[in-house]
This record gives C-alpha cells, structure tokens and sequence, in this order.
C-alpha cells in the first residue's frame, strides 16, 4: 500500500505540488510497489542517522522522501530539490 503524510496532501491541495508531478510520483509508487525493484527507478538511500531507511526518489525537478515499512510505502515529502534538503535533512 502507498500512504501519503497529511504534510503531502495538504501541499497537493495548496498547489505546491503540481498535479501531474504528484501523478508521476503515485504512477512510480504504484509500480514499485508492484515490482518491489528500487533498480528500476531513480532511488537512492538518504544519508544520516535515523531511525529508519529513508529513500528519495527523483523526477525532474522534485523529489519524493519515503521509507518502506512491512511492505508498504509512506511517502513524507515531494517537493523541488532545493526546498526538498534544506527542509528535511
């Protein structure tokens, strides 16, 4: 299952995030979660100490900040790449 933050939403709502990223990203998510291939998209490991295994995933400009738990996806951030690091890590 893929599970959106209510930070996400609300950006959604707002206009934050462009509909057609955000249909990119679910597009990928629904994929990935299919597949259960990181290799397939551009996904990497965040770096830092935390808790978890926080992963980003990029298209274009945006980014989506996520970790995978009991095999579901909980996305916390989309957003541009220069707000995406400043406001998360």
């Amino acid at each position: 299952m893929i599970y959106y933050e209510k930070e996400v939403k609300k950006s959604l709502k707002k206009g934050t995030i462009p509909q057609r990223v955000f249909n990119l990203f679910h597009n990928a998510f629904l994929s990935l979660n299919l597949t259960k291939d990181f290799n397939l998209f551009d996904i990497k490991k965040v770096k830092g100490n935390f808790k978890r295994d926080y992963y980003r995933m990029r298209k274009g400009k945006y980014r989506a900040i996520f970790y995978v738990e009991d095999e579901n996806y909980y996305i916390i951030y989309i957003g541009k790449r220069e707000e995406v690091y400043d406001k998360w890590v």
